[in-house]
């Protein structure tokens, strides 16, 4: 491709990998996807995660995450992908979820040997193994404790945009800290899932974005900086395990030398703050201006928006803050009873076929003769319901 300049773009979604190098005109010239549950059997995931006997407790292993990144660079490499074109690279993770990086980790991220896997080097690199990931609903205790502490639950939206949710990354540092404590004292660095990912590719620790650090109950949603009270209430020393807060447009290193010896690259190609996959919904739907909506069906359906001015509530919803606009913030409901619940309906109707699936909808009439039904097979967010299952109603 000659010297073009190539841009790449990385997604730590739920269910899987992605990669999509674009050039400055924004047209897409490569993509590649590492689907978790089928590329890496061995983690034994569905839909990317662990679901536990509780009903509640969610996590995936971090090392799949590493894994991922292996297979997804060597095929790269193997289709010949314009790597040495590329100058600066960025991408999301999905949110809510924290990495556990404990004592030595900063030295195995900076001695990266490009004649070893990514995974042989970084698997003594986790003081939890399996991460609390955004479906987890176990930490009720910790955001009730954290509501008190605050003075209730619009004051601590008030403060971080959003009520104490069980999926917050602060809650889940909490129950960590109280039921394994052993294992918060051996964690030199938390990370999300979105810094997790840029911290190998620059090899140090980097700093967690403003935008996925709203999704924290941790972070001021004004000053950006954290709230001193909600760490102490989650975990002490807190602060020194997070780092600092950065602006979504920061460059936060050059790629580390392992994948221009591994893979190509070019040395000088810069690394810029990964964000959250909900705040980079919002980026890559060129949303601009306050009133500007837009709807995602993922892992989990939102719904988010372009905001001026942070209104947050107590019963439902989040503010974050605008990863395009350092002065503006960002509004988002998050169903989860999303892709998963439909995927489930596919495979017990169409045998996991979509194609079968639209065959078998084509046949029936629109409004399925008043029947309708609620799919729960996830404890619910919004609105929250916690008792899962199908519940169908006729006409």
């Amino acid at each position: 491709m000659g010297n073009e300049r190539l841009f790449l773009g990385l997604d730590s979604s739920t269910q899987g990998l992605k990669a999509a190098v674009i050039n400055s005109s924004l047209d897409v010239v490569y993509t590649s996807a590492i689907n978790f549950d089928k590329d890496l059997p061995e983690f034994k995931t569905e839909g990317g995660a662990h679901h536990h006997e509780d009903g509640l407790t969610v996590t995936s292993p971090p090392i799949m995450w590493v894994a991922a990144m292996d297979k997804l660079f060597d095929r790269m490499k193997a289709d010949k992908a314009p790597l040495g074109n590329i100058v600066a690279i960025s991408g999301s993770g999905q949110q809510h979820g924290s990495v556990w990086l404990k004592d030595g980790a900063r030295t195995i991220l900076q001695g990266l040997d490009p004649a070893k896997s990514l995974r042989d080097q970084m698997t003594d690199a986790f003081s939890v193994t399996d991460s609390p990931i955004w479906m987890d609903s176990s930490t009720t205790e910790q955001c009730l404790a954290l509501e008190e502490k605050l003075g209730g639950p619009q004051k601590v939206a008030d403060l971080t945009g959003s009520r104490a949710y069980e999926r917050f990354t602060g809650n889940q540092i909490a129950k960590i800290h109280q039921i394994t404590p052993e294992k918060y004292a051996a964690t030199q660095c938390i990370s999300l899932v979105s810094s997790f990912i840029a911290s190998m590719l620059v090899g140090d620790y980097a700093p967690i974005d403003a935008s996925d650090g709203s999704g924290m109950n941790l972070m001021h949603i004004k000053t950006k900086k954290w709230v001193q009270e909600a760490l102490d209430c989650s975990a002490p020393g807190l602060a020194g395990k997070l780092g600092d807060v950065v602006p979504s447009h920061t460059a936060v290193g050059k790629l580390h030398a392992y994948y221009v010896g591994k893979y190509g690259f070019d040395p000088a190609s810069m690394v810029i703050a990964f964000s959250g996959d909900n705040p980079n919904s919002l980026a890559g739907l060129r949303l601009q201006k306050a009133g500007d909506i837009a709807i995602s069906l993922g892992t989990s359906d939102t719904v988010f928006g372009f905001l001026a001015e942070p209104a947050p509530s107590e019963s439902e919803g989040h503010i974050f803050a605008n990863p395009v606009d350092p002065d503006a913030y960002m509004a988002l409901v998050c169903y989860k009873n999303g892709s998963l619940t439909r995927e489930h309906v596919r495979d017990r109707s169409a045998n996991g076929s979509w194609e079968e699936y639209r065959s078998l909808m084509a046949k029936t009439q629109p409004g399925n003769a008043g029947n309708i039904g609620f799919y729960i097979k996830e404890p619910e967010i919004t609105p929250p319901i916690l008792k899962t299952g199908i519940f169908r109603f006729g006409s």
